[in-house]
């Protein structure tokens, strides 16, 4: 296909550093790099637009993404409790956004295409396309991994080697890493044989082991309107800001680390270590607030429903009508779902130890041991009639004896 000019989602990786004069050689079009900036941090910026346009790239965009990806993919994720096996979807819903900001920038520029560096058995490249697919059915995407002749990690460093692409890794320290604002995620080397316990001091850097957090718990309150965090301890705060104090807050006593293997999308599983502090605060509190604001036949239906977006947000979905019509369930049942929840933290647990709501359920009169207005001579009946079926069947075996 005839390509003069792609846009290439750029980290200044393993991967995306070699593609650069990979496309060069094979497709002589001209390489506009762009990098998204989720939160992972400004020392990964650092020199890239130097090392982006030494390996061949024209120019390099930068794109702050970070208020959109927690209002408009973070949020909705967390209001509808959505986990994929225990995960907190941190790669999954960046995905979107990044791959929003390619087209928005190969639009600008007039690009013929749009390249990835995700490999042909991960689920990201499903994620990134599936976007595309929805926003710009027109660009051709470009996805390397599955074409060229490079087939495992130590080739693509060979490659960069060959080529002299200064790489901040090694064949030991090779971990797939993906950070961004809400996690950090760890695959490869020794984490590839579940056998093999995770090294945790040489892993992990958003937080540390329950067994190094202090010995005194940490009591934090979070605020929500409508579903929506929106305080920490009193102080209003931004999405961003409340995050980066969650996570800090949340890895210096050991919260949200977890060995995961898991169901990929393209049929494999695949196993990791997934580090999410603030996040694993946040679905604490937003679910124990639930438990006194939502009704009982809605709350048992949004588990299903958080189920279903889970795959949806996994999948790489997000640009699906299903998904919209889930938001507006979601939405309608997060409309009472405000108010405080008070949480201790203490080496990799958290405990919800205070709940106050202006719209909760929870009637202290009702559910009381002592005296109240509740009539308990009325369960005779509910019994009765509820039992009913049980009690027929049991009439029918008697006599019958089936």
């Amino acid at each position: 296909m005839s390509i003069n000019k792609v846009v290439l989602a750029y980290s200044g990786g393993l991967d995306t550093s070699i593609i650069i004069p990979w496309l060069k050689e094979n497709y002589g079009c001209e390489v506009i790099a762009m990098a998204a900036d989720v939160g992972q941090g400004t020392e990964e910026f650092e020199g890239l637009e130097e090392k982006a346009l030494k390996t061949g790239a024209s120019k390099l965009y930068i794109a702050d993404i970070k208020d959109e990806l927690v209002e408009d993919f973070i949020w909705p994720t967390l209001k509808a409790g959505a986990r994929y096996e225990s995960y907190l979807l941190g790669t999954s819903f960046a995905r979107p956004p990044i791959a929003k900001a390619l087209v928005e920038v190969a639009k600008k520029e007039g690009a013929d295409a749009i390249v990835h560096g995700c490999t042909g058995k991960g689920n990201d490249q499903v994620r990134f396309e599936l976007t595309i697919k929805a926003l710009a059915p027109e660009l051709k995407i470009i996805a390397p991994w599955r074409v060229w002749d490079i087939k495992s990690r130590e080739d693509a460093i060979e490659f960069a080697e060959a080529r002299q692409i200064p790489l901040k890794i090694t064949r030991e320290t090779n971990y797939s890493k993906d950070r961004n604002l809400w996690h950090l995620s760890h695959e490869g080397l020794d984490l590839e044989d579940p056998a093999n316990e995770p090294d945790y001091e040489r892993i992990l850097e958003l937080g540390v082991t329950p067994e190094a957090a202090p010995d005194k718990s940490v009591y934090v309150t979070v605020g929500f309107e409508k579903g929506i965090p929106v305080s920490l301890d009193g102080e209003k705060l931004g999405g961003v800001a409340l995050i980066e104090k969650l996570n800090a807050i949340g890895g210096a006593n050991g919260i949200g680390t977890i060995d995961l293997v898991e169901n990929r999308l393209v049929g494999m599983k695949s196993r990791g270590v997934y580090e999410t502090p603030g996040g694993t605060i946040l679905y604490a509190a937003h679910d124990a607030l639930e438990t006194i604001c939502v009704d009982k036949e809605t709350a048992h239906f949004k588990e299903t429903a958080a189920s279903r977006y889970a795959d949806i947000v996994y999948n790489g979905q997000w640009y699906s009508p299903l998904r919209e019509a889930l938001d507006a369930f979601v939405d309608a049942t997060q409309q009472v779902v405000t108010g405080e929840v008070k949480l201790k933290l203490y080496k990799g647990n958290v405990t919800t130890v205070g709940l106050t709501s202006p719209y909760s359920l929870y009637d202290v009169d009702m559910a009381s041991f002592g005296e109240s207005d509740y009539e308990q001579s009325d369960a005779a009946g509910f019994i009765n009639l509820f039992g009913l079926p049980i009690k027929i069947a049991g009439q029918r075996t008697r006599k019958k004896g089936v």
